[in-house]
């Protein structure tokens, strides 16, 4: 017996790694299972969608604000709209929590569903298996009893239905003969309790009692009746208990048949360790040698560049030292002017005509030198700039030998920064690398450069996310098949938005128009429809009637704060307004009665071509007006009158930045992250994102980026 005790404390504490968290890297501590079959700590699953919930929700006025939050107001419906514009009515949050999270153990992307953390099963197996370890750790520390009086006593056995630790004379006590609590079951001292029976997290009042072959994992009879395993097929738990033990028992003693083998290949693998080791040492020895070599050459290139700035600017002092010397000569008394000043005294004709013949030749050039002053030499070395260009980016570029791994592309295309940014990239299928390493860092002309942020990926996409705001990020990729690295893609250039990303969806209560607005089941599509009523009432058309245009708001109000949204317009649009707009100018223009007042004519709606613009001052919306593939500039008082001057192509989606703090709108193309057009607003009262529609039309709104589930089709 004591050997059989010695043998299952070392199994134990041998297999430490297969129970330390892949999150906390500690012991388990209350592990749930996850959908993709890794286990991870309760505490740790909380933590990591806090994390990503306030990441997804952070809304911030800007970096140096973090902690400005976003209210989730509802939108001003008709009947609430008079309470919205009162000031300090507000409510709770109302943001949906985020589900989706990578899995620490595999980083695949898993989604937990509508319950949550309630909807996965607690991993009792492995915690049992984490308490027998511990005990094995600390061995001769004692469990005391939890009912004693102080001091306690060291415990003789748990109850499993009290889930309570007891010594032999407390045990008695709560646990007298003759009573239901005699029938509990007891085991060694332990401060693991595990129920009875496991229960259905979905329906927390049925019992396991079958399994579902297709998600792998135990469900009841309701699930299989009426819930999300309907159509799935399910087996009882005893036949999935004979079955999974079968295989697992076969895989085991296959394993410890194969035991020598497998001392073998360690032996194998740490001969392979020893080999990479030297290896790599060679490896760095020679990359040394090779930049050694790089060195050399630039020092030869250096000093031989440094060289002939020196040549070149000694020469050019020499001459102008030489032509001071000439000026200076000129000065009275002093050289030439003073020479010929001695020569004037001659008195004798002949010996004056023989020296003023020459010297009047000096003077005279020295005159005309005078009368055209021209330096000696240039003083820009601009002919003598090093060139480095073409080298710094072959330099860039240097990596090692790819050896046939080519290099991956990024789509362009299909990459795209809004709250988050995804990041596609492309690689010959003949040559399917077994994983990628993709890189971003941020660039800023203005400081140094910043290192790379590796991420390794398996597939060939990924979400990249805590990316600050208003911020250039280039992104690259590099492809590994086995040991071998291909040299990295052309960076692409991202601009992220220049606020957190607002999240909203259409309202289907306030304003809005079913009989001419159409918007899907998600609320974040609408398109405007010419339907029969149109026509019918096209009848008055002979005594002025007008087509007013059909409104639609987000559902979600802004009181502070940085914030920006983005959008598409459909190219077959006829007139589209976008823009911001106030609770209460809102409820000014939904109140009005459709037959006796038109928006498009009031005069400080801003739907008459451009009336909005015809005051400077702020007002307390902003709208601008896109249709038939262009986007209008709203007039100004720095703005040329002519039209072309203020039509663009319209962008394939649009951005709107609200500074509401400063009272600022401004309007983006999202593809360059460029902006177009920017103006004052009045945030006096709650915003709104607004939409108006005329005639055909359609607004898409930009869905956020956000990592997919992956499902998992393996079989059991």
């Amino acid at each position: 017996m004591e050997g059989d005790g010695s043998e299952t404390l070392v199994t134990i504490k041998n297999i430490e790694r297969e129970l330390i968290c892949p999150a906390c890297k500690e012991l388990f501590t209350h592990p749930l299972i996850l959908p993709c079959q890794h286990s991870i700590c309760h505490k740790c699953v909380k933590e990591l969608l806090l994390t990503l919930d306030d990441s997804f929700n952070d809304v911030g006025s800007d970096n140096s604000n973090q902690s400005s939050p976003r209210l989730r107001l509802p939108s001003p419906s008709m009947d609430k709209i008079d309470r919205i514009s009162r000031p300090g009515w507000k409510r709770s949050s109302l943001t949906p929590r985020t589900t989706t999270f990578p899995c620490p153990g595999c980083e695949h992307d898993v989604d937990l569903g509508e319950r949550g953390i309630n909807g996965l099963f607690r991993n009792f197996t492995l915690e049992t298996i984490v308490e027998r370890y511990r005990q094995a750790a600390r061995a001769a520390t004692a469990i005391m009893c939890d009912l004693c009086k102080p001091p306690p006593q060291e415990s003789t056995k748990s109850c499993m239905d009290c889930s309570a630790s007891y010594c032999n004379e407390c045990f008695k006590i709560y646990h007298p003969w003759g009573t239901v609590k005699a029938q509990h079951e007891y085991v060694g001292p332990t401060t693991n309790f595990r129920p009875k029976i496991l229960m259905c997290p979905e329906h927390e009042t049925e019992r396991i009692n079958m399994y579902c072959e297709l998600c792998r994992r135990p469900v009841c009879h309701l699930c299989k009746l009426g819930g999300n395993h309907s159509n799935h097929r399910v087996t009882t738990m005893s036949s999935a208990y004979k079955t999974l033990k079968e295989k697992l028992s076969k895989d085991i003693d296959y394993l410890i048949g194969k035991e020598s083998q497998v001392k073998s290949q360690i032996s194998e693998l740490n001969l392979l360790m020893k080999e990479t080791e030297c290896n790599g040492e060679r490896a760095k020895e020679e990359a040394i040698t090779h930049f050694e070599k790089l060195y050399e050459i630039l020092e030869e290139r250096k000093s031989s560049v440094l060289k002939a700035i020196d040549t070149s600017k000694k020469l050019r002092l020499d001459k102008f030292q030489t032509q001071v010397e000439e000026y200076q000569g000129l000065l009275e008394n002093n050289g030439l002017v003073g020479y010929a000043q001695e020569v004037l005294k001659e008195t004798d004709q002949s010996c004056f005509v023989q020296t003023a013949k020459q010297l009047h030749l000096r003077i005279q050039k020295a005159t005309e030198s005078l009368k055209s002053f021209r330096p000696a030499a240039q003083t820009s070395f601009e002919d003598y700039v090093v060139n480095t260009s073409k080298q710094t980016e072959l330099l860039g570029e240097l990596s090692f030998f790819s050896s046939g791994v080519d290099v991956p592309e990024i789509n362009e295309e299909q990459s795209k920064v809004y709250n988050n940014a995804l990041i596609n990239w492309q690689h010959p299928e003949k040559d399917k690398a077994d994983s990628y390493v993709l890189e971003y860092r941020k660039v800023n002309r203005d400081e140094e450069m910043l290192s790379w942020n590796e991420i390794e990926v398996c597939g060939t996409s990924k979400v990249i996310s805590d990316l600050e705001s208003n911020c250039n990020y280039a992104f690259r990729v590099r492809a590994y098949k086995g040991s071998i690295c291909s040299p990295c893609s052309r960076e692409l250039i991202l601009h992220t938005p220049p606020a957190p990303v607002f999240s909203f969806l259409f309202d289907e209560k306030c304003g809005y128009n079913n009989e001419r607005l159409l918007l899907n089941l998600k609320r974040d599509r609408v398109e405007s429809r010419a339907g029969f009523n149109l026509l019918l009432a096209a009848e008055r058309i002979q005594v002025g009637y007008y087509t007013s245009l059909d409104y639609i708001i987000g559902d979600v109000g802004i009181t502070k704060g940085k914030h920006f949204w983005a959008f598409r317009v459909e190219p077959y649009s006829y007139l589209v307004k976008v823009g911001v707009a106030s609770s209460d100018k809102l409820q000014e223009w939904l109140r009005s009665p459709r037959d006796a007042v038109s928006p498009r004519y009031e005069q400080d709606s801003g739907h008459d071509s451009g009336s909005e613009d015809a005051c400077f001052d702020s007002q307390p919306f902003t709208l601008v007006t896109i249709g038939m593939k262009k986007f209008f500039i709203p007039k100004s008082a720095t703005s040329a009158n002519e039209p072309e001057n203020r039509v663009l192509p319209m962008p394939t989606s649009i951005g709107i930045f609200l500074d509401y703090d400063k009272g600022r709108v401004a309007f983006y193309d999202m593809d360059h992250m460029k902006c177009l057009y920017e103006r004052q607003v009045d945030c006096s009262h709650t915003m709104y994102p607004a939409f108006a529609l005329m005639g055909s039309g359609g607004v898409q709104l930009e869905e956020p980026i956000t990592a997919k589930y992956l499902e998992y089709q393996e079989d059991m």
